[in-house]
């Protein structure tokens, strides 16, 4: 077997070094453009993770690497003036540069041809004469582009500037910097990997970097290799009190965006794309070295146990891709958090750390706890959850009140509008009841009736209630009665026009509803755009036709106020009229109605403004919104912060951000907790109280979401489904029995979690002497 490897970086190195390990009669050849010597970058971190894989798949890589490394626990959040310390994490980091010397000594060891200072010959050449071509060529891989037909490379290039540097400043732990100017926020990622030295990384938004002066500190770009040293000295000034006299050191430094870098298959032919050239997450959340190492492991293992390099390396994406997947999840959160962090400058600073550690969605509220249980008792205390308490000594964020409008829920928990298309006539009947007072029982804060249309025309489906005639009235009325016969849990409806994506069947097993056809009804929408293939075009609304969508919603309103409702929601998201309304791709108007932003605006303004008139001023009356449409030229994030400050002016107590399902091309990331940094975004940039939505199912992800200042309230939906009493058993999961969580008594013998299999079971002690426990807080305090 003859291996070509493009890149002597420590993903080609580690890669070369286990293969031939593997397989010592490979004859494995490294190309390395610099010079062994040549001095690349600074520290380097390293989960606890990877380090278990290179000490199982090389220990003497392993042994070198440990008798250097900077070890440490601890994370530091430095804002205003203030610091808070979080333990329990578990840092190793090590030079860049001492890790390749130790990766090229074990090459020599075993027998791999580097050769350094030596450019690699054409790929295609490599291709013909080579059993396998590893591409390891970093982020700017001119393999990737030589074969980017195959390898489908998407480079998202990001916003903000940032500069890698040293400092001989030797940080105790890891150390974000959050440093406010007039021109903006400056801040820092910074972590001891030596004796002597720190990386420091420093980054800033666009428009700070020139208000900061530095696009003219950056003329002339300088030359490959060189350092943007005005800059430097200019970070320096800049964060003279938190390097304490100290220097920066430059390193080929000047500033730069960061590219995230995808691609729809890692391999052509006999040729693989590994670490940068592969994939590439941002810095905040993980090391690129890292990730390149793990993946030299996973494909030196593969073609060990198949048969042929085909095999091999379909096994070695099949295998990486998911683990790669993930971390860019996580990454792109925090690269994002990072992007809007001023946003969150006027947060306390306990509540600011929180959210900073939590950012990602990868370290979570229990996670922390874990860790560091002391840090979110403090960050809890400071936020005034010091009452009633759970099993962690403090009361769990989503059992804490809130005041909406008059009305004051027990917890901040919503059970979101849950459809279930078995109305008959448009009236609720038995099904709607049992699942109403199945989540009022379940110990949700508030609960609500979902999809209920405001007009005949209005419906989504046959299914759908609605609340336009005296018999949908007292039906809704019957079961608001009977509901309140068994729970006195606040109780909400939505009202929905559901425009151009009306008169559809309701939704099959792949969550799409057909169109009816002949049995359907006529639609009614911003413009004459259908909502996807099959359906039918839509009636374009004329202004007396509006007239009467107004009316029609401040009928219902008036409806649901005198059928008992405590709460109400207008839905103007997902595509449904109002919808259609308010974004640019689906509202193609030239009259008031259309165009700019206020303009598309004016119809859910004039219909909040009848139902606000409507609906009596003490209850809440929220508004679930579609705050981005996942399709190219859609609602942006600036435009959604206006519709939001708009709806808050013109009567709204709330927003339920939701997004997507506006177009049915739409392409959104789904995931965990996927549509929270909307509500994020809206409550931090607004001020107005949001409720966070979308692939939200754990405890845990709630009280992540709530302490960290994200949302004011969380919706969780499918989990209700799969548990009606989901808020009342993450009670009983956390020890918590404090009022925010209440029981029905004839349950109460139900409030505490059964005990499982061998509960009763006691260990014995089978050490003679117990390992002393691991210490919260590790600094890095070298001799």
């Amino acid at each position: 077997m003859r291996v070509a490897v493009i890149g002597g970086g420590p993903g080609g190195l580690y890669f070369a070094a286990l293969a031939k390990q593997l397989s010592a009669e490979w004859e494995i050849t490294v190309w390395e453009r610099n010079a062994r010597e040549a001095a690349l970058g600074f520290g380097v971190v390293f989960s606890d993770e990877t380090l278990d894989g290179i000490a199982q798949a090389d220990p003497a890589v392993f042994a070198a690497m440990s008798a250097e490394f900077a070890r440490w626990s601890d994370i530091d959040v430095r804002h205003r003036g203030q610091l808070r310390t979080s333990g329990g994490h578990g840092f190793a980091a090590l030079d860049r540069n001492r890790l390749r010397e130790i990766l090229q000594q074990r090459c020599a060891e075993l027998g791999v041809d580097v050769r350094y200072g030596t450019p690699a010959p054409p790929v295609e050449q490599l291709r013909a004469g080579y059993d396998l071509v590893v591409a390891a060529d970093g982020i700017r891989s001119a393999t990737r582009e030589a074969f980017a037909a195959s390898f489908g490379p998407q480079l998202d290039e990001r916003h903000s500037r940032y500069m890698w540097l040293a400092t001989d400043k030797v940080f105790e732990a890891f150390t974000f910097i959050v440093a406010q100017h007039d021109f903006g926020v400056l801040q820092v990622h910074a972590y001891p990997y030596s004796a002597q030295r720190s990386t420091f990384i420093v980054e800033i938004a666009e428009q700070a970097w020139q208000r900061a002066g530095f696009a003219a500190l950056a003329e002339p770009e300088p030359a490959r290799g060189e350092s943007d040293l005005a800059s430097v000295r200019r970070c320096e000034e800049l964060l003279a009190e938190h390097l304490d006299g100290h220097r920066l050191i430059p390193n080929a430094s000047r500033w730069i965006r960061f590219e995230t870098v995808r691609n729809a298959c890692w391999r052509h032919e006999n040729v693989v794309l590994l670490g940068d050239a592969a994939h590439s997450a941002h810095f905040s959340i993980g090391s690129g070295t890292k990730l390149a190492m793990e993946d030299a492991l996973a494909l030196a293992a593969g073609l060990h146990e198949h048969a042929t390099v085909t095999e091999a390396l379909a096994a070695y994406e099949a295998e990486r891709r998911p683990v790669v997947e993930s971390t860019q999840r996580a990454a792109q959160a925090s690269l994002e958090w990072f992007e809007g962090i001023g946003r969150y400058a006027d947060q306390p600073i306990d509540q600011f750390a929180f959210n900073l550690l939590t950012r990602s969605r990868r370290v979570t509220y229990e996670n922390l706890r874990e860790r560091d249980a002391g840090f979110v008792a403090a960050v809890s205390r400071a936020q005034g959850l010091d009452g009633e308490s759970g099993a962690q000594g403090v009361l769990p964020p989503m059992f804490q009140p809130l005041k909406l409008g008059q009305l004051v829920l027990r917890n901040r928990v919503v059970v979101p509008p849950l459809a279930t298309f078995t109305a008959t006539g448009a009236c609720p009947g038995a099904f709607e009841q049992a699942q109403l007072a199945a989540h009022a029982l379940g110990g949700a804060g508030l609960v609500f009736a979902g999809m209920t249309a405001v007009s005949p025309q209005g419906r989504t489906t046959p299914g759908c209630p609605g609340l336009w005639t005296d018999e949908q009235e007292a039906a809704w009325r019957a079961v608001v009665r009977a509901v309140r016969e068994v729970s006195d849990t606040p109780l909400g409806i939505q009202l929905t026009h559901a425009g151009r994506r009306g008169a559809t069947a309701p939704p099959g097993p792949d969550g799409t509803g057909r169109p009816l056809g002949a049995s359907g009804w006529p639609t009614l929408a911003a413009s004459p755009l259908a909502w996807g293939p099959g359906h039918p075009v839509p009636h374009e609304a004329n202004r007396a036709e509006l007239a009467a969508v107004t009316a029609d919603f401040a009928q219902a309103a008036a409806r649901a106020e005198r059928a008992g409702f405590d709460a109400l929601e207008l839905q103007f998201g997902h595509g449904q009229l109002l919808s259609g309304f308010l974004s640019p791709l689906t509202n193609q108007r030239t009259d008031r109605y259309g165009g700019p932003l206020d303009n598309r605006l004016r119809l859910p303004l004039e219909v909040l403004a009848a139902v606000r008139a409507a609906w009596p001023a003490g209850k809440p009356l929220v508004v679930r919104i579609s705050a981005a449409d996942w399709a190219p030229g859609g609602t942006t994030e600036a435009e959604a912060v206006a519709i939001c400050r708009a709806l808050a002016a013109g009567g709204a107590d709330a927003v339920d951000v939701s997004t997507g399902e506006v177009v049915a091309d739409q392409r959104p990331p789904y995931g965990r907790s996927y549509q929270t940094p909307f509500a994020d975004l809206i409550r931090n940039a607004t001020g107005v109280p949001t409720i966070a939505v979308g692939a939200i199912s754990s405890y845990d992800d709630v009280n992540s979401i709530l302490l960290a200042g994200r949302a004011d309230l969380v919706a969780v939906g499918r989990a209700h489904l799969y548990d009606p009493f989901w808020t009342l058993h993450a009670a009983a999961e956390q020890g918590y029995t404090g009022p925010g969580a209440c029981w029905p008594a004839p349950w109460q013998p139900g409030s505490r979690k059964p005990p499982g299999p061998r509960a009763d079971r006691v260990p014995p002690r089978l050490e003679l002497l117990r390992a002393p426990a691991a210490p919260v807080h590790r600094r890095w305090l070298p001799a």
